[in-house]
């Protein structure tokens, strides 16, 4: 998986618009190679941003756990120290 790309599932507040859509820009450009496209695909690569980010809403909206919501603090600052440890000066 694309590592821009992150987990929207289970969280507190739950994932806004803005990132599912990032989400979905992400995984196209992935998919398709580029990061932005042609003149000639612009349309089919806004199309397809659209329509992984609707399916995205979807797949939110049915996903179902007994887990409690993560907290978006709590999990960015495990990133920052799995990230401060990976990147330290050896």
């Amino acid at each position: 998986m694309c590592r821009n790309i992150r987990t929207l599932h289970n969280f507190e507040p739950a994932a806004t618009d803005d990132e599912v859509r990032a989400a979905a820009l992400q995984y196209v450009r992935k998919v398709s190679g580029a990061t932005a496209p042609s003149r000639a695909n612009e349309a089919a690569f806004a199309h397809a941003v659209d329509e992984v980010a609707r399916i995205t809403d979807e797949l939110l909206a049915s996903l179902v756990t007994s887990a409690p919501p993560k907290d978006r603090e709590v999990e960015a600052e495990k990133a920052r120290a799995r990230s401060a440890k990976r990147f330290a000066p050896t």
